[in-house]
C-alpha cells in the first residue's frame, strides 16, 4: 500500500479541527522522557525517486549474487537460465496471482493452466495423477509421508540418511505432533543408501531421494525387495528426472520434488513450489487440490476442481490436509517453463550432467582434492573434500567472487558441495580450478 503523506494545508486543516496550532500540541501529553528530540537526528534532505533507486542499487550491488559472479552453490535451490517469456506471460494481469478462485470454474483460464501443470508433472515422473502444487519440495514430504500414514494406518517410516537436512526437519515440525516413529537406514561405502535393512510390516513409507542431497543417484528399484507393505516415496529434482528412468517406473508410490528449477526464480530462497504425484489408486487420499477437464452441457472442453480435500469443502475428519490457496502463480511459471522446452528438459539435464563430469574430472587432479566416497553417479552437483579448512576456502571465495556452498550437516569443515546448471560454462569451471589449485 502507498503511503502519501498529507500536506501542509492537510495539516493545518487537521489541527484547526482538533482546536490546536502545532504539531506538537498534538503529543504534548505524552511526557518529554519519552520523545526523542528530532532535531538531534541526522537526517539527510529527501531524494528523488530516481536518486533513491540509484543509492539501493549502489549497495545492493555490494552483494554477491548469481548475477555478478561466479555461481556454484546449489543443495536445493539453483541458477537455471528462465526464458523471458516466462515472465512475460506469468505476469499478465488475468494470471498474476496465487489466489484460489472464489467461482472457480469461472476462472476457465487458471483452471486449464493447472490442469496442464499436473499433466506435465505426470508426464515427468511417470505418475498417474499430481495435484495442483503445494507449498515446497520439503512441505511436499511432509504431506506424502502424511498420505501414507493414512493409507497404511501406520506411524513408523524409514528414511534414508541422505535425504536433504532441511527436509527432515519439515517432516519432524508437521508429524512429530501426531506421533510419527522415524528409522534411517545406514548407508552404504559409495554414499548411497544402503537397503539391507529389514522393514517391519507396521511401516507406512520409504522415503528415498535421487539424486540424494549429496548429489548421487540411488538405486531406486532395489527398495522394491524390502518395502514389505510400506509405500516407497522417492524425492527427486525434475531436471534430473528428465534423464532419468522415471520414478514410477522404479516402483515408486508417492513422487515429491521442489520445482524451482522449472522457470522460477532462486529469489533468496523462496517463494519455493512444491509437487506432490501418485498412483491413481492413492487419489482421495492425496492433499491440496486437482483439476480436472470434461464437457460442459454445450459439449465444450471445461476445467472444473474435481478433488479438494481440504476441512473447510468436506467434513474435518474426511479432510486429507488444509492445503488450498498455494502456489498458483509458480505453477503457471513452470508450466510456462515446461510447454516451452518440451522435450528440451532433457537437454538441459544432459548439459547439468556433462557439466558436472567435466568439472569432476578437473577437480580430482587437484592435490589435496577428491570427490566424496568416489562415486561419480551424479547429474548437476557433488560433494568434494578438501584437505583445508572448507569455510575458510567458501570465505576466499566471496574475496575472489566465487560462490560455493558448504552441506548443512558438514560437521567435519572439509566438504564443499557445487552445482553446476547448463549456464556454467567451462571457462567459468576452469576458474574454479585454478581457484582450488591455489590450495595445493
Amino acid at each position: 500500500m502507498s503511503n502519501i503523506s498529507i500536506t501542509d494545508s492537510q495539516l493545518n486543516e487537521m489541527l484547526e479541527k482538533l482546536s490546536l496550532k502545532k504539531i506538537e500540541d498534538l503529543f504534548k501529553i505524552i511526557p518529554d522522557s519519552f520523545k526523542y528530540d528530532i532535531n538531534s537526528l541526522s537526517i539527510k534532505e529527501a531524494l528523488s525517486e530516481q536518486e533513491i533507486t540509484n543509492y539501493f542499487n549502489v549497495l545492493g550491488n555490494k552483494n554477491l549474487n548469481s548475477s555478478n559472479s561466479l555461481f556454484f552453490m546449489g543443495g536445493g535451490s539453483y541458477d537455471h537460465y528462465i526464458p523471458k517469456i516466462v515472465d512475460t506471460l506469468s505476469s499478465r494481469s488475468e494470471f498474476y496471482t496465487a489466489y484460489t478462485p472464489y467461482q472457480a470454474e469461472v476462472a476457465q483460464g487458471t483452471l486449464q493452466y493447472l490442469y496442464e501443470f499436473q499433466s506435465m508433472i505426470c508426464e515427468l515422473s511417470g505418475m498417474e495423477v499430481s495435484n495442483a502444487s503445494l507449498y515446497d519440495g520439503a512441505s511436499s514430504l511432509a504431506e506424502a509421508c502424511s498420505m501414507a500414514m493414512s493409507i497404511t494406518k501406520n506411524k513408523k517410516i524409514f528414511l534414508s540418511k541422505s535425504i536433504h537436512p532441511s527436509y527432515v526437519d519439515v517432516l519432524k515440525t508437521y508429524l512429530d505432533p501426531v506421533g510419527i516413529k522415524i528409522k534411517f537406514f545406514d548407508d552404504n561405502e559409495d554414499g548411497t543408501t544402503s537397503c539391507d535393512t529389514k522393514v517391519e510390516d507396521d511401516v507406512a513409507c520409504i522415503v528415498v531421494q535421487s539424486p540424494n542431497y549429496y548429489g548421487l543417484i540411488e538405486d531406486l528399484e532395489s527398495f522394491n525387495n524390502v518395502k514389505s507393505n510400506s509405500l516407497l516415496i522417492v524425492i527427486s529434482d525434475p531436471i534430473s528426472s528428465s534423464v532419468l528412468k522415471s520414478p514410477a517406473d522404479c516402483g515408486c508410490d508417492i513422487y515429491v520434488c521442489e520445482a524451482q528449477s522449472l522457470g522460477n526464480y532462486m529469489s533468496y530462497g523462496g517463494p519455493n513450489i512444491g509437487v506432490l504425484a501418485s498412483r491413481k489408486k492413492y487419489i482421495r487420499q492425496m492433499p491440496g487440490r486437482i483439476i480436472g477437464r470434461t464437457t460442459d452441457v454445450d459439449g465444450k472442453t471445461a476445467y472444473s476442481m474435481v478433488l479438494q480435500t481440504r476441512e473447510q469443502h468436506i467434513r474435518r475428519d474426511k479432510a486429507t490436509s488444509n492445503i488450498c490457496t498455494n502456489q498458483g502463480l509458480l505453477a503457471l511459471r513452470s508450466t510456462i517453463y515446461m510447454a516451452l522446452l518440451g522435450n528440451s528438459l532433457y537437454d538441459i539435464g544432459k548439459i547439468c550432467f556433462d557439466n558436472c563430469q567435466y568439472a569432476a574430472d578437473k577437480i580430482s587432479n587437484i592435490k589435496g582434492f577428491s570427490i566424496y566416497r568416489n562415486n561419480r553417479s551424479f547429474i548437476k552437483e557433488f560433494i568434494v573434500k578438501s584437505s583445508v579448512s572448507a569455510k575458510s576456502i567458501q570465505k576466499d571465495g566471496v574475496s575472489k567472487n566465487i560462490l560455493i556452498d558448504l552441506p548443512v550437516n558438514d560437521l567435519n569443515d572439509n566438504k564443499i558441495l557445487l552445482s553446476f546448471t547448463e549456464k556454467r560454462t567451462k571457462e567459468e569451471i576452469d576458474t574454479l580450478v585454478e581457484f582450488f589449485k591455489s590450495y595445493e
